[in-house]
């Protein structure tokens, strides 16, 4: 009986995998290593994180985590096993305030210290709005250069994950992008999600790094193992096209992918960038391929009204307004909260891309 009942469960998780991926809006598909990186080993985009960290601690005697729940491990199990490895005076739970994590880590930075901040959901990092935008943006600036606190990053999970409803589906990419002095990161893969944050601990600029949740576990591919960095404010041309420019960031990238072969299959050639790095974003690299296209389309989960697509738009229209075939489209989440069983009709899927292409090749 025990044996039946021990096999229905194991049915019964197969079955909830199998549904959860049909679910999911997109089809993950892996980066190859770079040669140059030696090793690989097989890590989800959660253990690509912690080892960035691990290897943060290990080579930097300053560096410091802490942030709410981050000393069992995270919520998300992003830091698990660091404490034991590197004492509890440098992997450390926090009172559960945002803006006591970040101001401590504004402080954190500017006496020495590499800090790594953790806010648990990005829905929560409003909270710290002041202490980011007002003081860590802003501190190397108000001071002449006499001091700053470029050694702080803000590690936060973000976006849609299938069942997180308005107050844990946000990315608040867009509220940051306005506050000159902050990096803002976003990235796709667990190659990336190692590398920028690795980027970014080391960046002489305090910076925003954002966590799409759903690849925590969904994401899965071979992780160069030693110590190595990716480019900040460098776009990326992941697929070159001739026909429209397709652009987007984070878990988007994966569904514009998937837009490309289904295009394709029309007969339309499209070139898939990722922007990577939101602020300072690579205008160069996007406006050097719409230049070519003619035509782009603009993705991202975030709300339309107010959105970063809204920025790379208006920067095509001024620089590539002569080689513009039709009108630059975005297909982003609606100007309503996160819904909860709505969630399929709010996002970006593949089929509102998909015809959004086909819009500006049909103008």
């Amino acid at each position: 009986m025990s044996l039946l009942r021990q096999s229905r469960n194991i049915l019964s998780n197969l079955k909830a995998k199998s549904l959860a991926k049909r679910l999911m809006h997109f089809k993950f598909e892996p980066d190859n290593p770079s040669t140059n990186l030696g090793p690989t080993e097989n890590m989800n985009y959660l253990k690509a994180l912690t080892n960035a960290m691990d290897i943060s601690l290990e080579n930097d005697p300053t560096a410091i985590i802490f942030g709410e729940d981050v000393a069992f491990g995270g919520v998300f199990r992003c830091t698990v096993g660091l404490r034991e490895k590197y004492g509890s005076d440098r992997v450390f739970n926090t009172p559960l305030c945002e803006q006591g994590i970040v101001g401590f880590g504004i402080g954190a930075a500017v006496a020495g210290s590499t800090a790594i901040a953790e806010i648990q959901f990005a829905d929560y990092i409003l909270p710290a709005f002041d202490q980011i935008v007002n003081e860590a943006a802003k501190y190397r600036y108000r001071s002449g250069g006499l001091f700053e606190c470029g050694k702080l990053t803000i590690r936060t999970p973000c976006g849609a994950v299938g069942h997180g409803a308005l107050y844990h589906s946000q990315t608040p990419e867009a509220y940051f992008a306005h506050s000159t002095g902050l990096k803002v990161v976003i990235p796709r893969s667990p190659i990336q999600a190692k590398g920028l944050l690795l980027a970014c601990i080391r960046d002489d600029n305090p910076c925003i790094f954002l966590e799409p949740k759903i690849l925590y576990r969904a994401a899965e591919e071979e992780v160069p193992v030693g110590d190595y960095t990716l480019p900040l404010s460098q776009a990326e041309v992941l697929r070159e096209g001739s026909d429209v420019t397709l652009i987007g960031y984070g878990t988007q990238i994966h569904v514009l992918k998937e837009v490309a072969e289904l295009a394709a299959k029309d007969g339309i050639s499209c070139e898939v960038i990722d922007l990577v790095t939101i602020l300072p974003w690579d205008a160069d690299t996007v406006c050097t391929s719409v230049s070519k296209t003619g035509r782009c389309v603009i993705t991202h989960e975030s709300p339309v009204t107010g959105g970063f697509a809204g920025e790379v738009a208006a920067t095509i229209q001024k620089e590539c307004f002569l080689n513009l075939e039709a009108p630059v489209e975005r297909v982003c989440g609606y100007d309503t909260p996160f819904p909860h069983v709505l969630e399929p009709f709010f996002m970006p899927d593949k089929w509102r891309c998909l015809q959004a292409v086909k819009n500006v090749v049909n103008y």
